[in-house]
């Protein structure tokens, strides 16, 4: 059950017709000087109509982005889900990245300069006072470079993210700033509280004792050429045990690679084989790098863990903001775990969206929740 907050107003709304869902969504919302709105919606809609709509029904700075499908007390398809914050305890500072093709370390730090500059709670940039949230166009492949030089130029603070989706059409993807929906484009937000707060990545795999060396490689288009000296797709059928035609959207998702970074691992999903007899990856891949294949672990389990351990951290829940990848969402659909997911999620007061690919402080990642809970600590 979703427990009521203090200093937050969320709404989930389903409606086909645009002007209606903004209107109920805002009412939903609404609440005395707004720090501002956050929200995730459909890219069903006509989107220069929801656009017109939100800038009718609000002043404050308002950002979102279309999603892979909308989460808030259920996973929701084809609504807009959100939330507003009260400006008693947050602070909203917005950048817009546009064009991404442009975003460069340089960049980075200017826009960490500016915003630092209008800080309204701290005097600089303070860990445990602010952190970071970035929507991304979720087709750019330009993830990786983004989240890097942004977690590299803002002095630590904590930075989770979310691709933005389109279903499941992989046409078009889009992200809303300044009373507008832009595509090839991103908005990073510093998010100042004087809420305790705590970032958090939660993944459903472990590394295997199946091990595959990456020979073949082009990051920037994400493709992996050969694997182990081999062509990519048929030498990772022969270490999972299929044939080559064998390999399916559902193999793949039950079967990704993991990377070791530090004392972390991090999933990395395949999306496709090519015609090539290539591998197409969610994520860039690197020549050389040592990829071995993820075993599950337990989806309800691990969520149940994480959420346990976030309610053992906090007295009170205000919020948890969530980017959770669209293959996790397929997973507990075809599973028949979705009531679970949903009764555990509920316990955290979460609301976020299934995204086209996720962002911790500097990795993108594949097939993880990254999350934040906001609250009271017990």
């Amino acid at each position: 059950m979703i427990s009521e907050s203090t200093y937050v107003k969320r709404a989930e709304v389903i409606a086909q017709n645009e002007e209606s869902a903004v209107a109920d969504f805002a009412e939903n919302v609404r609440q005395p000087d707004m720090a501002g709105v956050i929200f995730f919606c459909s890219a069903d809609y006509d989107l220069d109509r929801l656009s017109l709509a939100l800038g009718e029904q609000f002043t404050c700075p308002v950002i979102g982005c279309t999603t892979a499908g909308e989460i808030g007390s259920t996973y929701q398809h084809g609504g807009i889900v959100g939330f507003s914050l009260s400006s008693e305890m947050f602070r909203i500072h917005t950048s817009v990245i546009d064009p991404l093709i442009d975003f460069n370390p340089l960049a980075a730090k200017k826009l960490a300069s500016d915003l630092e500059a209008n800080l309204q709670f701290s005097e600089s940039l303070d860990s445990n006072k602010m952190f970071g949230l970035l929507l991304i166009d979720g087709l750019s492949c330009m993830e990786e470079q983004t989240v890097a030089s942004l977690f590299n130029s803002f002095a630590g603070i904590p930075i989770i993210g979310g691709s933005a989706g389109d279903s499941l059409k992989f046409e078009e993807t889009r992200v809303y700033v300044e009373g507008r929906f832009r595509t090839g484009a991103a908005i990073f937000s510093i998010i100042e509280t004087h809420l305790p707060f705590k970032t958090f990545k939660l993944q459903h795999f472990e590394p295997s004792n199946m091990d595959m060396v990456i020979t073949g490689a082009d990051p920037s288009r994400r493709i992996v050429t050969e694997i182990d000296g081999a062509p990519a797709a048929s030498e990772y059928a022969e270490i999972i045990g299929l044939e080559i035609d064998k390999l399916t959207p559902q193999v793949f998702s039950t079967h990704p690679v993991m990377l070791q970074i530090g004392n972390d691992w991090y999933v990395r999903s395949i999306e496709k084989v090519n015609e090539d007899g290539s591998l197409t990856f969610f994520c860039a891949i690197d020549d050389g790098l040592p990829l071995p294949v993820a075993k599950g672990v337990g989806f309800v389990d691990t969520l149940k863990k994480q959420v346990e351990q976030i309610e053992e951290e906090f007295s009170n829940i205000e919020f948890t903001l969530g980017c959770d990848c669209i293959l996790r969402r397929l997973e507990i659909l075809e599973s028949g775990e979705k009531p679970e997911v949903e009764e555990q999620l509920n316990k955290i007061n979460f609301i976020g969206f299934s995204t086209f690919g996720e962002q911790f402080n500097s990795i993108h990642v594949n097939q993880t929740l990254t999350g934040v809970v906001v609250g009271k600590l017990d």
